[in-house]
């Protein structure tokens, strides 16, 4: 009987030594879901650089954690959350947005809402006089990231008789729009002011802005790590750091905190 509980207790001292890393790593880093999305998390480099990369590292600093950054598909966000893949969904996320028709903010916790956005339908220049009013664009074919809340408004905007191309990422839209593949796009406004009429894409313009949507941090159902970034997210935006971040970025008219959103 005494060597079966000896071994029973080396086993259990084993599994304790084998585990410790793992929970003692999870706990001290925080795991962000990303897709490349100019001026919120892109590379430079080799190296994830932008708004939200840079306010996660800003929050995961004052909560004395590590952050790292884990590029996902966007369709598959909630799948990797869910997995623990990921511990957080900090990518310019839409919190207001839904998903197969359910409502994010039922799929996920989130943060206090820290950035305001709008969906935009981008289209060519010599396009524009075709479709003078969002409601011309009717029974035509848009792209948007699969997943994403412009695939919503897309599906919208173009009705039954139209048609969405989903995209792995955003970027990939304005292509689909300079080469004639689709009508337009729909994609997130911060974006497209950054990408059309620049570059290769001078031949692309916004042409319509949808409603206001909020920008926040996804979570899975229940994890405690939700308020503790709230109250970092709080406190940095008093102290005017996540302020001096935006104006790095050019996105500073954008902020928004919302200590009531997500509750």
């Amino acid at each position: 009987m005494k060597k079966i509980i000896t071994v029973a207790l080396a086993f259990v001292m084993l599994a304790g030594i084998t585990l410790l890393p793992t929970s003692c790593a999870k706990g001290g880093k925080i795991v962000c879901g990303v897709t490349p999305y100019e001026p919120m998390n892109f590379k430079v480099g080799g190296e994830w650089t932008g708004f939200d990369t840079e306010f996660a590292q800003l929050v995961a600093d004052k909560l004395g954690m590590e952050v790292e950054f884990q590029q996902i598909e966007w369709a598959q966000k909630f799948s990797e959350l869910n997995s623990g893949a990921i511990d957080a969904i900090w990518n310019g996320f839409t919190a207001t947005a839904s998903e197969n028709g359910v409502s994010r903010m039922d799929l996920c916790d989130v943060s206090y809402s820290y950035m305001l956005n709008t969906q935009c339908v981008v289209l060519r220049n010599d396009r524009l006089g075709e479709f003078p009013t969002i409601e011309s664009l009717a029974g035509m074919v848009l792209a948007a990231e699969s997943g994403s809340a412009g695939e919503e408004s897309a599906a919208e905007i173009v009705g039954d008789n139209g048609d969405i191309i989903g995209v792995a990422q955003q970027i990939n839209s304005f292509l689909e729009v300079k080469t004639g593949a689709v009508d337009g796009a729909v994609i997130d406004v911060i974006l497209a002011r950054q990408i059309a009429g620049t570059g290769d894409y001078t031949d692309l313009s916004i042409a319509f802005e949808l409603e206001p949507e909020v920008y926040a941090v996804g979570f899975r159902k229940g994890d405690a790590l939700r308020n503790k970034v709230n109250k970092a997210m709080k406190e940095l935006f008093d102290a005017g750091k996540v302020l001096e971040i935006a104006e790095k970025y050019g996105v500073e008219a954008n902020l928004y905190l919302d200590t009531s959103f997500g509750k």
